[in-house]
C-alpha cells in the first residue's frame, strides 16, 4: 500500500495535468524514445524560450486525469515513454517547434495533441504548424488595420493639393 505521502503526490499530477489539458490553448504528446540528454536539453531550451513547458508524465497518471474530465479520447496516444509539451496562451509554437525538431531527430514521434479541449491528431498539428505564431499574426492584424490609414493619408495629400490650386485659381480672379 502506498504511503499518504506517495498517493499526495500521485494526485497533485493528475490535478496539474487535468488543469492544463481543460486550461492550456495547447497540449502536445510526443515520444521522445531515443533522444539523448542533449537533445532533450536543446528541444526543453527550444520550448522554454517559447514560454512552453516540457514534461514526462506517467500515461497510468495522465488517463486517471482525462477520465476525470472526459477527455478518454487521448488514452489510445499514452503508450510507451510519453512527454508532454504544455502551452497557456499560443497554440501555434509548440506544434512548430516540436514539428521542426521531429524533422531534424527522428527519434521524436509526435502521438496527437489537445488544442482548446479537442482532442487532435498529427495532421492537425501539422495545419496548426502551418499557421503563423501568435506574434506573425498580431503583426498582420496590425498591418492590415494601418493599411487604410495609410491609404486615407496618402489620399488626402492630393486632394489637399486640388483644393490649395482650386483656391489660387479662385483669388487668382478675384
Amino acid at each position: 500500500m502506498p504511503n499518504a505521502k506517495v498517493l499526495e503526490e500521485k494526485q497533485a499530477i493528475v490535478s496539474e495535468v487535468k488543469e492544463r489539458l481543460q486550461n492550456y490553448v495547447c497540449s502536445i504528446v510526443a515520444d521522445y524514445r531515443g533522444l539523448n540528454v542533449a537533445e532533450v536539453t536543446r528541444l526543453r531550451r527550444q520550448l522554454s524560450e517559447a514560454g512552453v513547458e516540457f514534461k514526462v508524465l506517467k500515461n497510468r497518471l495522465v488517463k486517471r486525469a482525462t477520465a476525470e474530465i472526459d477527455m478518454t479520447g487521448l488514452d489510445e496516444y499514452l503508450v510507451g515513454p510519453t512527454a508532454f509539451a504544455f502551452s497557456k496562451d499560443d497554440p501555434v509554437a509548440p506544434a512548430k517547434i516540436l514539428l521542426k525538431f521531429a524533422k531534424e531527430n527522428e527519434n521524436l514521434k509526435l502521438k496527437a495533441g489537445v488544442v482548446e479541449g479537442k482532442v487532435v491528431t498529427v495532421d492537425q498539428l501539422k495545419e496548426l504548424a502551418d499557421l503563423p505564431s501568435r506574434e506573425g499574426l498580431l503583426s498582420m492584424l496590425l498591418s492590415v488595420l494601418q493599411s487604410p490609414m495609410q491609404k486615407l493619408t496618402n489620399l488626402q495629400s492630393p486632394i489637399r493639393n486640388l483644393a490649395y490650386a482650386l483656391k489660387a485659381v479662385a483669388d487668382q480672379k478675384s
